[in-house]
């Protein structure tokens, strides 16, 4: 972690008596959190992913035990709207328990039970976030003394939650043909299947468009009047969000809350919650615990350093907040930023889960790191030679085989059940596909080496990647990665069996290979003298997977073709 707070603001950028907040004002915030599981603390690719998974299982789930599917959908959102906006669920819960009270549906009594209970879990905890809301403002304002000031943008233009609108309006609008064609299919299990899902993604539309108004509502509300302003500590994480902390945790040990923002001088049409930030957690944040910066090139997606800022406006859970902050480099002009999505508070427990998961990503790095430096230097004894070669060998032809073990119980499973449906074919068969295209990769990928870079061969052809354009190979779980300029990358996985290898003292083949890409990467000395030949480069693999492209068509053509007429 870096630690370093880079400056600290000139006096021009505090507006007068702004108060600093510190560590006791941080125990009164966090005392009225609510519990650390009633809400999602970063809203990423991964937590949306979960929030649409889980609610989609429940509302198919639902529809299939004989629950009518517009209230199935109803009950499967609210596992989406809860994280996402506890104030539909306040609303949405209760009419939901009305609406089955009165139409009284005909399934089995536990299904109706199940569906109640899941609304009425969703409402209590909907309740708990929204009442600590209070709770959250009241010690804020107290933190800031009730000093206020103009905020650094007014009078600019605001364009905070039209993504999210138009996003909520385009999904209403798409579910509305869904349930409209539903009749279109021939069996009642698709005709159900299909309101349900065009319910589903219209209540994804109401959600989106609602957080649109509500956080375009927040934003003018906030600067309809000067705001409370306190003095803290800021750092950029990995995923471009801002993380705040108190004005004297310098050390960077308890952030407050993560907000995702946007400099004033590059604001533009989007917000925070609509966009996917890709970012994959490969290992846990470890920005909150002391420890050394890492250098390893690896791992050059490490949240920035502490810069001292300005907060303008109350943070609680699902605010709209200001920041005015040092420079992430020494010399530039201060940094003012807007909200492009609500404020999310971190939770103690949060916290200490992070300090035990990151004490033990940092001591599983250590270990990685000393044994793939270790085999750096072994590989630096290595002669020169005028071409060097990588290819796939047992590890690879292993997950290739288990992969087509997969396919094979895949089809089992769905093509030799009397009752499957056509959607559970057209799932099979994009999974399938992907199958195809894979297997080629992993069974027959190739890297030659030559004294002007690497070459990779690949599904379209061979790419080339310059000696100076590589960034990293490294061995991460049961991946080997190598990146290079931009956003260049090429991964293939393998299985791997860490307390085997030690206790046999094996080298899995991908750390040795990627011990020597880096040391050829790092030495020039070391590398290949001569140029290769293009038939030595590898060839297009594309041919390789039309065949199984064709077989696994050929496959759901014939089971479609025995599927029977419902």
């Amino acid at each position: 972690m870096n630690t370093d707070v880079r400056r600290p603001l000139p006096a021009t950028a505090i507006p007068d008596g702004c108060l600093s907040w510190s560590t006791e004002h941080t125990r009164r915030w966090t005392r009225v959190l609510p519990p650390g599981w009633t809400f999602v603390q970063r809203l990423g690719l991964r937590s949306l992913k979960l929030a649409l998974l889980t609610g989609a299982l429940a509302a198919l789930g639902l529809t299939w035990a004989g629950l009518p599917p517009y209230l199935a959908a109803a009950a499967g959102l609210h596992l989406v709207w809860l994280p996402l906006r506890p104030e539909i669920v306040r609303v949405s819960a209760p009419a939901l328990a009305l609406a089955v009270v009165v139409l009284r549906p005909a399934p089995v009594l536990p299904v109706v039970v199940g569906a109640l209970l899941l609304t009425a879990t969703a409402l209590a905890v909907s309740g708990l976030r929204l009442r600590a809301r209070d709770r959250q403002r009241d010690a804020a304002l107290a933190a800031s003394g009730g000093v206020t000031a103009p905020l650094p943008d007014t009078g600019r233009p605001l364009r905070r939650g039209r993504s999210l609108s138009r996003l909520g309006t385009f999904l209403i609008l798409a579910g509305v043909p869904a349930i409209a064609t539903a009749g279109l299919w021939d069996s009642s299990e698709g005709r159900r299947a299909m309101v349900a899902g065009g319910c589903f993604v219209a209540g994804l539309g109401v959600a989106a468009l609602l957080s649109g108004v509500l956080g375009r509502r927040r934003a003018v509300a906030l600067r309809a009047a000067p705001a409370p302003v306190l003095r803290v500590l800021t750092r950029e994480t990995r995923h471009g969000d801002a993380r705040v902390f108190a004005a004297d945790d310098v050390a960077g040990l308890r952030p407050l809350f993560t907000v995702g923002v946007v400099a004033l001088d590059q604001d533009r049409d989007y917000d925070a919650d609509d966009v996917a930030d890709g970012a994959v957690d490969i290992v846990a944040d470890v920005a909150d615990v002391p420890g050394p910066v890492e250098t390893n090139p690896l791992y050059d997606d490490r949240p920035g350093p502490l810069r001292e800022a300005v907060l303008y406006g109350v943070p609680y859970d699902g605010a709209e907040v200001v920041l005015v902050s040092v420079a992430p480099t020494p010399g530039g002009p201060l940094v003012a930023e807007r909200s492009s999505g609500p404020v999310r508070p971190v939770p103690e427990s949060t916290v200490r889960r992070r300090l035990g998961q990151a004490k033990r990503t940092a001591a599983r790095r250590a270990a990685d790191d000393a044994r793939h430096f270790g085999l750096v230097e072994a590989a630096r004894s290595m002669s020169t030679a005028p071409v060097r070669h990588w290819r796939a060998g047992p590890v690879d032809r292993l997950s290739g085989f288990l992969m087509l073990v997969w396919g094979a119980l895949l089809g089992g499973l769905v093509f030799t059940d009397g009752d499957v449906g056509l959607w559970k074919h057209v799932l099979a068969l994009l999974i399938g596909l992907y199958g195809a295209f894979r297997i080629p990769v992993k069974l027959c990928w190739r890297i030659t080496a030559d004294r002007t870079g690497l070459w990779l061969n690949g599904l379209r052809g061979t790419t080339h990647i310059p000696w100076d354009d590589i960034r990293s190979v490294r061995r991460e779980s049961l991946e080997l990665k190598l990146r290079w300029g931009g956003d260049g990358s090429w991964t293939v996985s393998a299985p791997r069996w860490a307390w085997l290898q030690r206790r046999r003292g094996v080298t899995h083949p991908y750390d040795a290979l990627a011990a020597e890409m880096t040391a050829m990467h790092t030495d020039p000395g070391l590398r290949p003298t001569g140029d290769s030949e293009e038939g030595e480069r590898g060839r297009p693999l594309w041919p390789l997977a039309v065949p199984l492209v064709l077989l696994w068509l050929s496959v759901v053509l014939a089971a479609l073709v025995g599927l029977p007429d419902r």
